[in-house]
């Protein structure tokens, strides 16, 4: 870049950062509000009116029930440079609530786009927009895959989010994931009179289960495949004469999930063969694996670098519906420290989701944001845009 568009970027970046450090406490509050109001797929209706009132009173055009009744985007810019969009998710879990950190992920992308705004904002900036999506039912909902089939992310050129996690990784192996209910179906008998007329349904999904635990070693290493028993018999007089199961399949690229799914079926049915059951098994909808565009990351690492921020590049974690959306526009999708090590998904996750302490780490996470998307709307770095869009191009218009 020219002196002058370098001039002009750190200007850019000091407004943005300027932004966000007196947006602190507001941003904070919002935060906390999402955090006390655990709201379920679909259902995040004071979430979502949290944050579309806070985001409108900062300047944004704001779109409530964007496709969805619990979805929207707040925009502001002009057309004809780069269009960024930082997400927003804001649902909670069943009984764990934010264990997940999602109220953390709102402040992030609702700060990300105080600063971007504050920059477009200058004297002399360059043409670009932002788009603040908020994007309901990422707990198994998939709502960005329904945003998706309602063309939500049509004429945007990159999407970045940020999740809490234990540990800062810039580049997480995100996996794709199905669903897989089993039901076993034996006959009803008394347990203790004339068990051989029965035909147990329980035996057979214990069967199944360490069918799944013994064929963990014929699986690829990043392979993942976890569930529960989800209904046995009510009586312990009687043998159960039904037990359904459900199970997560997950893989690193989502040409792999077939494989996968027969290995799965396979060990049902031979628990179905053992003892006499019938089985029935169906799968859910699919996440696809997360594609991460590398020269997007390159810019946003560099922004970690500049906040003297340590991370790490890759490490196998979990399944989102943002990797449905990195098939439909290039994205990243990285992780950050919190200032806990408790797993996502724990009692302990959640408590740090809502303490004082997650802040600083998520303010500078919103800068990240800020500055990346700020770096691809300057004049001088088009071709930085035009490297990500080949690499996008490249990697997934094969598939």
């Amino acid at each position: 870049m020219s002196d002058q568009d370098n001039a002009l970027l750190r200007r850019s970046k000091d407004a943005a950062g300027a932004k966000i450090d007196e947006s602190a406490a507001a941003l904070h509050e919002l935060s906390k509000d999402i955090w006390t109001h655990p709201e379920l797929n679909f259902e995040e209706h004071h979430c979502h009116a949290s944050l579309t009132d806070f985001l409108e009173r900062e300047g944004f055009e704001v779109t409530r029930n964007f496709h969805l009744e619990t979805a929207f985007k707040a925009t502001y810019g002009t057309d004809g440079g780069v269009h960024v969009c930082v997400i927003c998710e804001y649902d909670a879990l069943p009984e764990i609530d934010h264990a997940c950190g999602h109220p953390l992920i709102a402040e992030s992308g609702a700060g990300a786009g105080l600063g971007i705004k504050a920059a477009l904002e200058l004297a002399g900036a360059p043409k670009g927009r932002v788009t603040v999506m908020g994007t309901p039912a990422e707990e198994g909902g998939g709502g960005k895959i329904k945003m998706i089939e309602a063309g939500a992310f049509k004429g945007i050129d990159v999407a970045l989010m940020v999740h809490p996690y234990p540990r800062n990784v810039s580049r997480p192996v995100i996996l794709s994931c199905t669903t897989m209910d089993i039901t076993f179906t034996g006959l009803a008998s008394h347990a203790s009179s004339c068990p051989w007329e029965g035909v147990n349904a329980l035996d057979a999904a214990v069967m199944c289960y360490q069918n799944i635990s013994v064929m963990r070693q014929q699986l690829k290493p990043e392979w993942r495949v976890h569930g529960i028993i989800m209904k046995v018999g009510d009586i312990l007089s009687i043998i159960p004469e039904e037990c359904q199961m459900s199970f997560y399949l997950r893989t690193v690229d989502s040409v792999d999930m077939p494989t996968l799914k027969e290995k799965i079926g396979a060990c049902a049915k031979g628990a179905a063969t053992a003892t006499g059951c019938e089985v029935k098994y169906s799968f859910g909808s699919d996440y696809a694996n997360l594609v991460p565009n590398d020269t997007l990351a390159s810019v946003y690492e560099r922004q970690l670098t500049d906040l003297s921020i340590d991370y790490s590049t890759s490490e196998v974690t979990f399944s989102t519906d943002m990797g449905d959306v990195s098939y439909v526009v290039p994205s990243i999708h990285p992780l950050f420290y919190i200032g806990t090590e408790a797993a996502n998904h724990s009692r302990e996750f959640n408590t740090a989701t809502g303490a004082d302490e997650a802040q600083k780490p998520t303010l500078a996470q919103a800068k990240a944001m800020a500055f990346t998307g700020l770096e691809l709307m300057q004049p001088g770095n088009s071709h930085l845009l035009d490297k990500i869009k080949k690499e996008f191009n490249d990697k997934v218009a094969p598939k």
